[in-house]
Protein backbone atom coordinates (compact mmCIF):
# COMPACT_ATOMS: atom_id res chain seq x y z
CA UNK A 1 0.00 0.00 0.00
CA UNK A 2 3.31 2.19 -0.03
CA UNK A 3 2.27 3.32 -3.47
CA UNK A 4 -1.06 3.89 -3.35
CA UNK A 5 0.12 5.62 -0.48
CA UNK A 6 2.51 8.39 -2.51
CA UNK A 7 0.32 8.38 -5.55
CA UNK A 8 -2.13 9.80 -3.41
CA UNK A 9 0.17 12.20 -1.93
CA UNK A 10 1.73 12.95 -5.47
CA UNK A 11 -1.58 13.64 -6.86
CA UNK A 12 -2.97 16.00 -4.30
CA UNK A 13 0.18 18.01 -4.61
CA UNK A 14 -0.32 17.75 -8.48
CA UNK A 15 -3.81 19.20 -8.25
CA UNK A 16 -2.74 21.93 -5.17
CA UNK A 17 0.98 22.68 -7.44
CA UNK A 18 -1.21 23.27 -10.64
CA UNK A 19 -3.88 25.34 -8.85
CA UNK A 20 -1.31 27.20 -7.54
CA UNK A 21 0.58 27.89 -10.65
CA UNK A 22 -2.49 28.82 -12.50
CA UNK A 23 -3.52 31.45 -10.14
CA UNK A 24 -0.86 32.72 -8.29
CA UNK A 25 2.07 32.32 -10.41
CA UNK A 26 0.98 33.33 -13.75
CA UNK A 27 2.09 36.88 -14.18
CA UNK A 28 5.47 36.13 -13.02
CA UNK A 29 5.85 33.11 -14.71
CA UNK A 30 4.35 34.08 -18.06
CA UNK A 31 6.55 37.04 -18.33
CA UNK A 32 9.80 34.66 -17.81
CA UNK A 33 8.49 32.30 -20.60
CA UNK A 34 8.31 29.75 -18.01
CA UNK A 35 4.72 28.43 -16.99
CA UNK A 36 5.01 26.09 -19.64
CA UNK A 37 7.76 24.58 -17.85
CA UNK A 38 6.05 24.30 -14.20
CA UNK A 39 2.96 23.04 -16.34
CA UNK A 40 5.31 20.10 -17.91
CA UNK A 41 6.16 19.25 -14.21
CA UNK A 42 2.45 19.40 -13.11
CA UNK A 43 1.00 17.35 -15.26
CA UNK A 44 4.10 14.51 -15.49
CA UNK A 45 3.75 14.17 -11.88
CA UNK A 46 0.10 13.71 -12.33
CA UNK A 47 0.76 10.92 -14.73
CA UNK A 48 2.94 9.12 -12.61
CA UNK A 49 1.06 9.65 -9.19
CA UNK A 50 -1.51 7.98 -11.20
CA UNK A 51 1.37 5.11 -12.37
CA UNK A 52 2.33 4.65 -8.46
CA UNK A 53 -1.03 3.74 -7.87
CA UNK A 54 -1.73 1.30 -10.67
CA UNK A 55 1.66 -0.23 -9.20
CA UNK A 56 0.20 0.10 -5.84
CA UNK A 57 -2.43 -1.46 -7.13
CA UNK A 58 -0.82 -4.46 -8.95
CA UNK A 59 0.93 -5.53 -5.55
CA UNK A 60 -1.97 -5.03 -3.55
CA UNK A 61 -4.49 -7.87 -5.97
CA UNK A 62 -1.21 -9.80 -6.18
CA UNK A 63 -1.76 -9.39 -10.02
CA UNK A 64 2.19 -9.96 -10.21
CA UNK A 65 4.44 -11.63 -8.14
CA UNK A 66 7.83 -10.13 -9.61
CA UNK A 67 9.80 -7.93 -7.57
CA UNK A 68 10.16 -5.89 -10.90
CA UNK A 69 6.90 -3.66 -9.76
CA UNK A 70 8.20 -2.95 -6.46
CA UNK A 71 11.50 -1.37 -8.07
CA UNK A 72 9.09 0.55 -11.08
CA UNK A 73 7.02 2.14 -7.98
CA UNK A 74 10.12 3.62 -6.49
CA UNK A 75 11.55 4.52 -10.13
CA UNK A 76 8.57 6.02 -10.20
CA UNK A 77 8.30 8.28 -7.06
CA UNK A 78 11.82 9.31 -7.80
CA UNK A 79 10.95 10.42 -11.27
CA UNK A 80 8.30 12.47 -9.54
CA UNK A 81 11.11 14.65 -7.51
CA UNK A 82 13.53 14.75 -10.19
CA UNK A 83 11.88 15.52 -13.48
CA UNK A 84 9.15 17.52 -11.50
CA UNK A 85 10.82 18.92 -8.74
CA UNK A 86 13.48 20.44 -10.84
CA UNK A 87 10.94 21.45 -13.27
CA UNK A 88 9.14 23.59 -10.74
CA UNK A 89 12.88 25.05 -8.77
CA UNK A 90 13.86 25.66 -12.78
CA UNK A 91 10.82 27.97 -13.56
CA UNK A 92 10.14 29.50 -9.71
CA UNK A 93 14.27 30.28 -9.79
CA UNK A 94 15.30 31.02 -13.67
CA UNK A 95 18.29 28.51 -12.65
CA UNK A 96 18.67 27.35 -15.72
CA UNK A 97 21.53 24.75 -14.77
CA UNK A 98 18.46 22.96 -12.55
CA UNK A 99 17.21 21.44 -16.59
CA UNK A 100 20.48 19.19 -16.31
CA UNK A 101 18.20 17.27 -13.34
CA UNK A 102 15.24 16.73 -15.16
CA UNK A 103 16.81 14.05 -17.91
CA UNK A 104 17.45 11.90 -14.60
CA UNK A 105 13.73 11.64 -13.45
CA UNK A 106 12.99 10.82 -17.43
CA UNK A 107 15.25 7.87 -17.07
CA UNK A 108 13.49 7.10 -13.76
CA UNK A 109 10.00 7.03 -15.90
CA UNK A 110 11.12 5.02 -18.53
CA UNK A 111 13.00 2.45 -16.56
CA UNK A 112 9.73 2.30 -14.35
CA UNK A 113 7.74 2.04 -17.32
CA UNK A 114 9.75 -0.86 -18.78
CA UNK A 115 10.07 -2.73 -15.60
CA UNK A 116 6.04 -2.89 -15.35
CA UNK A 117 6.13 -4.07 -18.87
CA UNK A 118 8.77 -7.06 -17.93
CA UNK A 119 7.08 -7.89 -14.76
CA UNK A 120 3.61 -7.99 -16.33
CA UNK A 121 4.57 -10.22 -19.89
Amino acid sequence: MEFVTLAAIFGFLAVALGAFGAHALRDKLSAANTLGVYEKGVAYQMYHALALFGTGILLHVGATHSNLVPIAGWLFAAGIVLFSGSLYLLSLSGKRALGAITPLGGLCFLAGWVLILFAVV
